[in-house]
Parts: structure tokens; C-alpha cells; sequence
């Protein structure tokens, strides 16, 4: 059996969740899911950063929903952090955004099309705050330390890096497991994107589509195949959400999802510490 090393083993396993992107300038839609999210973090005992964007910059199409914006949304999703208790996640784009973000975020996320941008990442090391990098769809996972390397240049080794699929011919990803303890065997904790895993992009002409009943299998397989933490957006009404509805999960199935997958995890450390000299 394959075993992480001491310190990934070790790693508080974590939940990144939320909507994909923050679709009122209220914030309620934003609000109700995170209030669902600080109960099952309090039923679990589980650490869970709560992610929306206040900007979807790679939609497909040009008339599709962006989001508030940055200003907006940063006072909006800080609003939340004040009400709920959560960390918080949010994508950034460019290095003024990282800088600005960064004041106010516990976790800067850098999307999957600009992995290797190298003055994005460098500007959301210098921030110092944890970094999320999600890996590019036409990466290998043995790639990824290049990108993790251009953050940790700036002293901050505080980096995970996210598995969301790799592109398969047209509008499809798949995911190889074997990812994970690749990407680990470099020194990296890997959370594991149930949700985009299952997007299909482009599949709806001008928007993305997506078959959301798959991504708990995935979770669960990703969980035991040993990630250090789960990424899933959720919504209390995917169907009538402006950004990968179709790939999103219901609120109702976050709870026994993640009580699955933390009792998987009981047990591969169970059999772990058996084979451990």
C-alpha cells in the first residue's frame, strides 16, 4: 500500500464549498448556503472554507452572468466570514486583484486556465495568505510543481493544489486517480473538485453542462484514494443558478456526502497505521 508522507498524512483534511458565483447584490442566496455550510462544519467537526466568485471571467459567453464584482463582492462575502465564522475562498485574476483580495480572503484561488500565469501566482504568494491553485485541464499532474514553485518563490509554502479533471476529446473531462499520489509525492496537499470534474465544457452550445449524480462517486473515490480535502460547489437550487447549475450539488446532499467520505477516511488511516513500520 501506498502511504503519504508524515506531513500530508497528517494534514487537516479540509472542505472547500459553496456557490460558484455570488448572484445578488444582497447576498441571500450567498448567505442561506453558508448558513448550511457553518452547521454541517459544526455536526462534523470539520474545517470548511466557504467559496463563491465575485467574478466569473472565463464564462463562455459573453453574455453569460459574471457577478458583482470585486468590490462588491468582497464586502459581500467578508459579510459572511462577520455572520457565519468561515474562511473564505475566492478566485483571482490578476495581481491587482490578488493584492486586493488578499486584505480580506483566507484563501486565494487561481483558476485553472491561468495555472501558469507567473505574475498572478507570484502576486498571490506575496500576499501570504493560503493558496489554492486549480490544476489546468490540458496539465499533467506532474506539471503542477512548476506553478507551486513560482508561489513558494515568494516564501509562502502554504500551497494546495486542486484536481478538476483533465480535457478528454470534446466537452468531457476524466479523472485519473493517479493524480493524487503524484501530485503529493512532490510535497503538495491535494484537494479533489467533485464538481467541475463532472462539468462537461461547452456541452450546452454558449454555457457549460454538466452531470452532477457522478460527483459523489468521485468524492468518495478521490477520499480513498487518500486527497487532503474535498472542493464541491453547492446551492440551495442548482437548477436556477447562473453558473454551472448543472454540475453543482444540492445543499441537502453535502451532509451525508461528507459523513461518507470522513468515515472512508477513518478507515484508510486505520489501515495505513496498520501497515505503517
Amino acid at each position: 500500500m501506498m502511504n503519504l508522507s508524515p506531513n500530508l498524512s497528517e494534514k487537516e483534511f479540509i472542505v472547500i464549498a459553496g456557490p460558484c458565483v455570488i448572484e445578488d447584490d444582497d447576498g441571500v442566496i450567498t448567505r442561506q448556503t453558508a448558513k448550511h455550510l457553518k452547521a454541517v462544519a459544526d455536526r462534523l467537526s470539520l474545517k470548511i472554507y466557504f467559496k463563491s466568485s465575485y467574478d466569473k471571467a472565463n464564462r463562455s459567453s459573453i453574455y453569460s452572468y459574471r457577478g458583482p464584482g470585486l468590490k462588491k463582492g468582497l464586502q459581500i462575502l467578508e459579510s459572511v466570514r462577520d455572520e457565519y465564522g468561515l474562511p473564505l475562498l475566492t478566485d483571482v485574476h490578476s495581481p491587482e486583484e490578488a493584492q486586493k483580495a488578499g486584505k480580506v480572503i483566507d484563501m486565494l484561488q487561481i483558476p485553472a486556465f491561468l495555472c501558469r500565469q507567473t505574475d498572478l501566482l507570484v502576486a498571490a504568494g506575496e500576499t501570504g495568505k493560503s493558496i489554492n491553485i486549480k490544476k489546468g485541464q490540458f496539465l499533467s499532474p506532474k506539471d503542477v510543481i512548476h506553478c507551486a514553485e513560482k508561489v513558494k518563490s515568494t516564501g509562502n509554502l502554504d500551497v494546495y493544489i486542486t484536481e478538476r479533471g483533465s480535457t478528454f476529446g470534446y466537452n468531457n473531462l476524466v479523472v485519473d486517480m493517479r493524480s493524487i499520489p503524484i501530485i503529493q509525492g512532490n510535497g503538495l496537499p491535494l484537494i479533489f473538485d467533485a464538481t467541475h470534474s463532472v462539468q462537461l465544457p461547452g456541452g450546452a452550445g454558449s454555457s457549460s453542462s454538466g452531470e452532477r449524480q457522478y460527483a459523489p462517486i468521485l468524492a468518495r473515490a478521490a477520499v480513498a484514494a487518500g486527497c487532503n480535502g474535498l472542493f464541491m460547489e453547492t446551492h440551495p437550487n442548482p437548477n436556477s443558478a447562473p453558473s454551472d447549475g448543472a454540475n453543482m450539488l444540492p445543499l441537502e446532499w453535502v451532509e451525508p456526502l461528507l459523513t461518507t467520505c470522513l468515515a472512508l477516511r477513518e478507515v484508510l488511516h486505520k489501515e495505513t497505521a496498520l501497515v505503517t513500520p
